[in-house]
């Protein structure tokens, strides 16, 4: 599965979630870090929902930039 991920720098380091996976997040100090963490976050999350034996969420958002004119 692929899901939305949006990554945002911040005054410490990056944060990122995910819209279709509601509270799964993930921080750190650099971007690769970041990537790497929220992967594991969304692995995570995905195996405690299986062993609760709940449904995966379905990718549902995607992302697209509008020209704004200014």
């Amino acid at each position: 599965m692929r899901y939305l991920v949006v990554f945002e720098e911040t005054e410490t380091g990056f944060s990122a979630y995910s819209p279709d996976i509601d509270g799964c997040v993930a921080t750190g100090s650099t971007k690769e870090e970041v990537e790497k963490n929220m992967k594991e976050a969304i692995e995570f999350h995905l195996e405690g929902l299986a062993l609760e034996r709940q449904k995966k969420p379905e990718p549902h958002t995607y992302s697209s930039y509008l020209e704004i004119m200014a």
